[in-house]
């Protein structure tokens, strides 16, 4: 099982960068970042896992863009994987967004992962044009028009939210035929039903509990429809408890992602080294 570590990037605290360098200098395996365009002020969506629209902390409000903040990290990386947790692709022009993608995984090396989500802040949505009403069909056009231009050499897609006839788009990604997508997102059939239809994997959200059955779950349903292998599924961990460690990788998980402090870089690399140690990895 991997470990991967999650930053949430903001315009304080480590940078990206920095906490990339520190992150495959530990021995982890990969680093996710999170996206928010911005936060209406004004807004009725409930925080997930919550019933008020307070969020946690401001963070929320000052995140970095995922893409520059990923391509930062690739400069001065080699081997760690280049993740979100998550992204909103609902939130960008799809063809402009396969592009970036395509040119990011192309720049590192074949490194990225591309963690998708529909978006739980609805107001955020509306703002970009999209209904939330129907953000899943919307994203799945979206992945399936980009995975067309990461593909095909003459692309092209005719949907309901995406349209354009036949097109030329390099570069294409290293990691074919896409960069692996993870869809972060409670767990339901609904949502596992999905997965097995437009994704690879699973991310699990903070509010998760029962992890066993739902990874059995997954599993059913992926081979019900038809997926070959099984599906990538990173969990989020809170303290590194060895048991539940073992027993997750028992349970065929593929990566346990641990958050880091919204701190300066030397608590934050100090952070990491002692996680590090904890887990057994790096020197």
């Amino acid at each position: 099982m991997r470990y991967g570590i999650s930053l949430f990037t903001s315009d304080r605290g480590i940078t990206p960068a920095a906490a990339a360098r520190a992150v495959e200098g530990c021995g982890f395996d990969a680093l996710y970042v999170p996206e928010h365009t911005h936060i209406p002020v004004n807004r009725e969506s409930n925080y997930p896992g919550t019933d008020s629209e307070a969020l946690p902390d401001d963070r929320y409000m000052r995140t970095l863009d995922p893409w520059v903040a990923l391509a930062t990290a690739a400069a001065v990386t080699s081997r760690i994987r280049l993740g979100t947790s998550v992204a909103l692709p609902l939130e960008h022009d799809p063809i402009t967004l396969a592009k970036t993608i395509a040119s990011l995984d192309h720049l590192s090396g074949g490194r990225v992962t591309f963690g998708v989500g529909y978006g739980w802040n609805t107001e955020e949505l509306a703002d970009h044009g999209i209904d939330p009403k129907k953000r899943r069909t919307a994203l799945r056009e979206y992945l399936e028009a980009m995975n067309a231009l990461w593909t095909k050499e003459e692309a092209s897609y005719d949907g309901q939210f995406v349209k354009f006839d036949s097109s030329w788009a390099w570069p294409k990604p290293i990691q074919q035929p896409r960069p692996p997508v993870l869809v972060g997102a409670g767990a339901s059939e609904k949502t596992f039903a999905w997965i097995a239809r437009s994704a690879d994997g699973w991310i699990t959200t903070p509010i998760e509990r029962d992890i066993e059955e739902n990874v059995a779950l997954l599993n059913t349903i992926w081979i019900d429809a038809g997926r070959s292998g099984r599906p990538e599924i990173v969990v989020l961990s809170g303290k590194p408890d060895a048991d539940r460690l073992a027993r997750w990788e028992e349970l065929g998980v593929s990566e346990a992602m641990f958050g880091t402090p919204d701190a300066e870089e030397a608590q934050v690399v100090a952070y990491l080294q002692r996680l590090a140690g904890r887990l057994g990895i790096g020197g």
